[in-house]
């Protein structure tokens, strides 16, 4: 008996395992990877912030170099102009979507769906 209740007792620690770790399969990376946030990536945005405001504002070269590497995650991009890092900065999701235009990056997520935004 004493060695059936343990056997049963090493299943259920199995089976938990195994729950567990597809948990973390499922949730372990977020929009921009495993290794850091979208709010973590909003600070590397920071020479746009005027540019996320304004739409009439000039786009800096140094802006655009961070938009095109971020942009190569459509998914990411949008999850940091979406952020509450770059919301509590004062950036304008609406304007913010239109930065990759703006900077004239080619390879830019035409139509992909941004929130309630469409990166144009």
């Amino acid at each position: 008996m004493e060695a059936s209740t343990k056997c049963i007792c090493f299943l259920a620690f199995l089976v938990i395992l195994g729950i567990n770790e597809l948990s973390l399969q499922v949730h372990g990376a977020g929009e921009c990877g495993k290794r850091t946030s979208p709010d973590n990536e909003a600070f590397k945005l920071a020479p746009c912030a005027y540019a996320a405001q304004d739409e009439n504002a000039s786009v800096s070269s140094r802006c655009c170099a961070q938009v095109k590497k971020l942009g190569q995650n459509p998914a990411c991009l949008c999850a940091v102009m979406l952020s509450n890092t770059a919301r509590s900065s004062g950036v304008k999701p609406e304007v913010a979507v239109t930065i990759p235009k703006r900077c004239n990056i080619d390879s830019r997520p035409v139509g992909y769906k941004c929130g309630e935004y469409t990166l144009p």
